[in-house]
């Protein structure tokens, strides 16, 4: 099952001015490795976007030390990447969990 890894204080602004909020996710693969992507929130209640696979680490713990090391630069490519895909499911408030059970599929 997927999970909140880490939320992120820094709000990520398009040129268009619509803000986003920035969670972690991941979830355990068949192989006992873990995946991680990362999803965006907007502030207008638009769906939530996400992006592919980020990483795959070898556990929880690596997955979330991962995390820590992401900067607004890399998050604000993230979402550029994260815009290329259509959306498919609605923002929440503050998510407990992952809006999405896995990253985004490979084109």
């Amino acid at each position: 099952m997927a999970q909140v890894v880490s939320a992120f204080s820094e709000v990520i602004r398009t040129t268009d001015g619509t803000s986003y909020t920035v969670t972690a996710c991941g979830r355990e693969r068949s192989d006992g490795t873990w995946e991680g992507w990362l999803e965006f929130a907007p502030d207008d209640a638009s769906h939530v976007l996400r992006t592919r696979r980020e990483t795959t680490q070898p556990n929880l713990t690596d997955l979330r030390y991962w995390a820590t090391g992401l900067t607004p630069v890399y998050l604000e490519g993230a979402l550029v990447r994260a815009l290329e895909a259509p959306p498919l499911a609605r923002s929440t408030a503050v998510p407990e969990t992952p809006a999405y059970d896995s990253p985004a599929p490979d084109h």
